[in-house]
């Protein structure tokens, strides 16, 4: 290392120390924040050594029997542990592309739209199911696509369908029913965050678009989508990192038995092999399994981003 390198190093470390130094309230105020991501988020990791244990309660972690791979050998020779791979990146892929495509749009037409309060109620319309309990919103869906439920008696009035179609019960259908349930609930929270990016957007560059004659499908693809990028690609990374959680209320309470192949996440894998069937180290393995490929999904995502010089999470 040179000397011209090693002063730069050596001057950015004092320039850290010093505004840390500075700013020692914040460090203060971020302290109980920090103890609480430690005890609750990384402290129980060390229970991940019962992945590679043939793990009995009664001898815990000292006196269980040490296995080595042998969890994670059985789980991938398990035909419902990999449906349920399968089946938790086709909701989470689903939950992601209708997500992002339906917050863009409603915040794009909430953008254009000139009366406050009408745009102020359709926000607060649009939100209120996010603070709705899973479990509401599920017994919602159950009446709403039941057999003799309206969107049933809708299709069969208008003549597209002359019998009920089972929605509950056939499995092609479960995907794009958690899909078109989750954005329900959540597109209005998400456009949130879109339409916060929006307002930061310079208005001048309105003015000249308009000037130059730009109407207003031209100022939406040469400004505000160009505007919101940044946003958009943070949040794209950080749902990445999450494509390994499909969700488990709304598929544990709308699936059942006749929809189990595509119902089952590694989430409720965990918890039917974990809780029910007491297999501790396997169920441990299939979580530890999740989060490895989470944090995977997560870099790639962000240095993809770095390579094509997007804004990037870490």
């Amino acid at each position: 290392m040179s000397k011209t390198t090693a002063g730069r190093v050596q001057g950015n470390k004092k320039g850290f120390w010093r505004t840390l130094g500075r700013q020692w309230q914040l460090v203060i105020m971020s302290v109980p924040m920090l103890l609480y991501v430690l005890l609750f988020n990384y402290g129980p990791m060390w229970g991940w050594i019962t992945a590679f244990q043939d793990y009995k309660p009664k001898l815990g972690i000292t006196g269980s029997k040490f296995v080595g791979l042998d969890n994670f050998k059985w789980l991938f020779g398990r035909d419902d542990f990999l449906q349920s791979i399968r089946n938790t990146l086709a909701m989470s892929t689903i939950n992601l592309v209708l997500g992002t495509i339906a917050s863009i749009v409603l915040a794009l037409l909430l953008n254009e739209v000139m009366n406050t309060m009408f745009k102020r109620t359709v926000q607060t319309v649009t939100y209120l199911p996010h603070f709705l309990s899973m479990v509401i919103v599920v017994g919602m869906a159950q009446n709403i696509f039941a057999s003799t439920g309206p969107i049933n008696t809708l299709l069969m009035n208008m003549g597209v369908i002359k019998q009920p179609i089972f929605f509950l019960g056939e499995g092609g259908y479960f995907w794009w029913l958690v899909g078109f349930i989750n954005v329900w609930k959540e597109v209005g929270w998400n456009t949130i965050i879109y339409i916060a990016a929006m307002t930061s957007i310079d208005p001048c560059l309105y003015e000249a678009a308009s000037i130059d004659g730009a109407g207003r499908f031209n100022k939406i693809r040469y400004i505000t989508l160009p505007g919101i990028k940044s946003t958009f690609v943070i949040l794209l990374i950080m749902n990445i990192g999450h494509l390994m959680e499909a969700g488990f209320e709304i598929q544990y309470l709308l699936g059942s038995s006749l929809v189990m192949d595509f119902s089952q996440t590694i989430d409720i894998f965990v918890l039917k092999y974990g809780i029910s069937k007491q297999q501790y180290g396997v169920a441990t393995a299939a979580g530890m399994f999740k989060s490895i490929v989470a944090i995977i999904l997560l870099f790639a995502a962000n240095t993809m981003a770095k390579k094509l010089d997007e804004s990037t999470l870490i």
